[in-house]
């Protein structure tokens, strides 16, 4: 299951209060003092784009990215200096010697190029899970407002192909969250930033066995 499916099962699972026939919402213009309907729809992509947290674990997730990267290249730079000097020294060296340093290279760039590997992935993972910390923040919040527009439902919008009688509490629940818990720093210790989980890819021209750089 994806990211966005986890997002949306997790929104719809937490505040469903029930589910009521097609005549019963009221939809009028997007201002706390006018909305009455009983069912809202809520962009979780925007939502998350939207609220400082969101903007937050963003920038986090992209230095996070941004220093493996950096630390990577430096990596990959050692290793290219490291594989030149041991084929400079061959021919001091009798056959034996070399290939005892040449797997002894091996297997320190296999061990650097896993512990690299492993740590793009639980950068990615975090990434995926960040809209669900975002959730957890705001989901009083967002029970909040379906009380105060006499809400019984929200509906996510990317599953809402034609209805009339439903309100896009997006723009409101953006301003809610953002007033209620800003950034949300202070809220709990959040994973690095969003989106879908991938292998990190092998560095340019480098070594075959060189340490990769984390996914964009």
């Amino acid at each position: 299951m994806s990211a966005k499916r986890i997002w949306a099962s997790a929104l719809i699972g937490a505040l469903a209060v029930s589910f009521i026939g097609p005549a019963g919402a009221r939809a009028q213009a997007q201002d706390i003092g006018t909305i009455q309907s009983e069912i809202l729809t809520l962009d979780p992509d925007r939502l998350f784009a939207g609220t400082q947290v969101g903007k937050r674990l963003t920038r986090q997730y992209e230095a996070e990215r941004d220093r493996l990267i950096a630390n990577n290249r430096e990596l990959e730079a050692d290793l290219r200096a490291e594989e030149q000097a041991l084929t400079d020294a061959r021919k001091t060296m009798t056959p034996k010697e070399f290939r005892e340093k040449a797997d002894a290279f091996d297997n320190k760039v296999r061990s650097i190029r896993q512990e690299n590997e492993r740590a793009a992935r639980d950068l990615e993972r975090g990434r995926e899970i960040a809209p669900l910390t975002l959730m957890r923040m705001a989901e009083p919040i967002l029970v909040e407002l379906m009380r105060d527009t006499n809400g019984k439902i929200i509906l996510d919008n990317r599953q809402v192909l034609l209805r009339s009688d439903t309100v896009d509490i997006t723009d409101l629940a953006i301003e809610r969250v953002d007033a209620a818990i800003g950034d949300g720093s202070g809220e709990e210790d959040a994973p690095t930033a969003p989106a879908e989980q991938q292998d990190a890819p092998g560095a340019g021209d480098a070594p075959d066995d060189a340490p990769a750089d984390p996914a964009d």
